[in-house]
């Protein structure tokens, strides 16, 4: 796990990439790439422009940037307050991307019911629902049988943005986040530590700290912590030594 804390869109865009590349090539081991983003719109290969709602100018005049991406899917906010995690993965076969989807939602599920909330799939879209109201939305893209892009989980998310888009392209659902659901303001640490434990249980993975080539050189500069999986042989007992980025990045 990559932990990047608050970065601009297109910058780790620019990351996913990068480290895309290196994973496809099997140069480095799958990442999974955590951050919160400023605001933004993205927009899946799928994408209707009448989901977005208000006028490009009023957007930047706002500050909040619009992104046309290869992901599936229709139209997405990231914002502060929203965990988003980008799983790159190698597949064995592109039959493997629903149980990714699945898999990913499993993990989301696991994260709220460790908040008490009671959250769910919906058969006819990807992503986690908290009754009719969306706490996480899922798009991915797949290239050389190598995924990209990933999840966007609402932990404290400020949920009027439906005034901006049409969420993943719907009109007739809401939206909600850890923080309306449990009445107090979640943090992200929180969020990552639950969801980050999630991801090794239904994964069957732990994250532990690694190296990187290729995209990691501006990153070293910065500081950054790399995180990548462990072998189960290799993985340490103590649990103290898991996901050493999961106390800060919020």
């Amino acid at each position: 796990m990559l932990d990047l804390g608050l970065r601009p869109y297109r910058e780790v865009w620019e990351l996913q990439h990068a480290v895309h590349e290196r994973v496809a090539l099997g140069e480095d081991p799958e990442t999974w790439i955590a951050v919160e983003h400023p605001p933004v719109i993205t927009l899946g290969r799928n994408a209707r422009t009448t989901n977005v709602l208000a006028p490009r100018d009023a957007l930047a005049a706002r500050g909040i940037d619009v992104v046309e991406i290869e992901r599936g899917g229709d139209v997405t906010y990231h914002g502060p307050g929203q965990l988003v995690v980008y799983p790159i993965r190698r597949l064995e076969r592109f039959r493997e991307v629903v149980p990714l989807v699945r898999s990913l939602e499993e993990a989301v599920i696991g994260a709220c019911a460790s908040f008490g909330i009671a959250a769910a799939r919906w058969s006819e879209h990807a992503g986690v629902w908290v009754g009719r109201n969306q706490i996480c939305a899922i798009g991915l893209a797949v290239r050389q049988m190598t995924s990209l892009h990933g999840i966007a989980f609402n932990v404290s998310t400020e949920l009027d943005y439906d005034r901006l888009i049409n969420p993943c392209g719907l009109t007739d659902r809401g939206l909600t986040s850890l923080s309306k659901e449990t009445h107090r303001i979640v943090h992200l640490s929180e969020a990552k530590a639950a969801l980050f434990n999630a991801f090794e249980r239904v994964f069957d993975l732990q994250f532990a700290q690694a190296s990187m080539s290729g995209a990691r050189t501006a990153e070293r500069r910065r500081g950054e912590k790399f995180l990548a999986r462990r072998p189960r042989s290799e993985r340490p007992r103590d649990a103290s030594e898991r996901i050493g980025a999961r106390a800060h990045g919020d």
